[in-house]
């Protein structure tokens, strides 16, 4: 498309809509392009470091000289190595490349795993029904890039939405599919927190055999397939990397794991969770029982809600699948001890599932909270107050300070108290007979199936 054109279209907003209407492919795809292009420049010109990739690359080094993997310190920040031996072991190529080579490869990489995200959140939510779902991908891709969470894993050159990617790949997958679950049980091999996913499923799972077995339908159920499914393939990593690995693998499973604070120090603005929230609150490291007791209440509610969204039916719940999985998801960030403002990647799905919402409700309030929550995420609010790992000024916060720094715990327990309203409220007359596991909807020329985990 020439540049006089593009002039042209940008001038007459009437030529545009009708541009838009007639190839809406093509303006969604120029658009995406513009948009990470100007992404990859603004990237580039903040120069950042992506230091969590060159500590990628240092473990992968680890493996490769049979060096203890847990004793590493890695760029000038002296950075140890927090994941389970797995992750390193899949680290190992990327020591074939140069430093250039390397951040150009980790944003090219996160660049296509953000449009895969996009892809599967729309899945999630059965969009679009009319318009042609690339379009709707690019479009999304292009403008969810920009949101704090998406911005900050690729200035750190994390796998965040990796993780994400393959978390979804499993709930969106048809009943029945042989490989549904293994992308959890890999997630959970590479960093922990996806181990909720694996929860969330065999609840759901045991609860819908248990009814099924009483309406007597057998005690099969999709959903503890998967649970399984998931579980075997996490044990996999772990007897891979105990091989290959024994002495890292031994001293991670019983020693790293239980070190919280290897991370970094939890009351850093970046950690957005009920832990980092607390720290900051009451001006200390260990917020003990404080924190205890709200990640227990936080993760009952949060893991309940999931379980009754997940075996909810779409007529009594619409999305039904997409609360599950993303109140799943926002369960799992509230109640880890650590949770980088990248990890909230699950933003995207969240603020297309709040949008999906407003559309159907025709709601002004939902309207409201919806264009809320997106602009939060892409305020970068959380790093206006002052911070410093080295001071731990965080501990010292004012009000207000703590209010902008809790920015992301707010927004979840607003978005939990949100799904467990609508569930509960969709549910209240009971759970009704055993829910037949459907996929997410699709284009109304084909036909309407259900997924079976998220």
């Amino acid at each position: 498309m020439p540049f006089a054109a593009l002039t042209h279209l940008w001038s007459d907003p009437v030529t545009a809509t009708q541009m838009i209407a007639r190839r809406p492919v093509l303006c969604a795809a120029v658009f995406c392009l513009l948009s990470f292009t100007g992404f990859w420049a603004a990237q580039r010109a903040a120069q950042v470091s992506m230091v969590d990739l060159l500590v990628y690359q240092a473990e992968g080094w680890t493996v490769r000289n049979a060096a203890d993997l847990y004793d590493m310190r890695a760029t000038v920040h002296h950075l140890p190595n927090t994941y389970p031996p797995f992750a390193a072991m899949l680290f190992t190529p990327l020591t074939v490349m140069g430093t250039g080579v390397l951040r150009t490869f980790g944003t090219a990489a996160n660049l296509a795993l953000m449009v895969a995200l996009a892809h599967l959140s729309l899945r999630l939510v059965g969009r679009p029904r009319r318009a042609p779902r690339a379009a709707a991908v690019l479009a999304l891709a292009g403008v969810a890039v920009w949101c704090e969470p998406v911005w900050t894993t690729l200035r750190y050159g994390q796998i965040n939405l990796g993780i994400a990617v393959l978390v979804l790949w499993d709930l969106t997958r048809r009943p029945g599919h042989r490989w549904a679950g293994f992308g959890t049980g890999v997630a959970t091999g590479i960093k922990l927190t996806p181990g909720l996913f694996v929860v969330f499923l065999a609840a759901a799972g045991l609860i819908d055999a248990v009814r099924r077995l009483r309406a007597g339908h057998g005690f099969a159920s999709d959903h503890l397939r998967r649970a399984g499914v998931a579980t075997a393939a996490f044990a996999w990593t772990v007897c891979l990397a105990a091989l290959a690995l024994p002495y890292d693998s031994n001293r991670f499973w019983t020693e790293i794991v239980f070190a919280t604070d290897r991370p970094g120090d939890v009351e850093g603005s970046g950690n957005q969770n009920l832990l980092g929230a607390l720290a900051r609150l009451l001006h200390t490291p260990d917020p003990g029982p404080w924190w205890l007791a709200a990640a227990a209440l936080t993760g009952c509610v949060g893991l309940a809600t999931a379980v009754a969204a997940q075996l909810a039916d779409d007529r009594a719940l619409p999305h039904a699948r997409a609360w599950a999985a993303v109140s799943c998801a926002v369960t799992a960030l509230m109640v880890s001890p650590v949770s980088w403002s990248h990890h909230w990647v699950w933003a995207v799905p969240m603020v297309l599932l709040l949008a999906v919402e407003t559309v159907r409700r025709a709601s002004r309030a939902w309207a409201g909270w919806t264009a809320l929550t997106g602009l939060l995420f892409c305020s970068f609010m959380i790093w206006y107050a002052p911070h410093s790992m080295k001071q731990r000024v965080e501990l010292h916060q004012t009000p207000p300070q703590m209010l902008m720094t809790a920015v992301y715990p707010i927004i979840g327990v607003a978005f939990l108290a949100t799904a467990a309203w609508v569930t509960f409220r969709a549910l209240r007359g009971g759970l009704g007979a055993p829910a037949q596991p459907v996929a997410p909807r699709r284009p109304e020329s084909r036909t309407l199936t259900r997924a079976g985990s998220g």
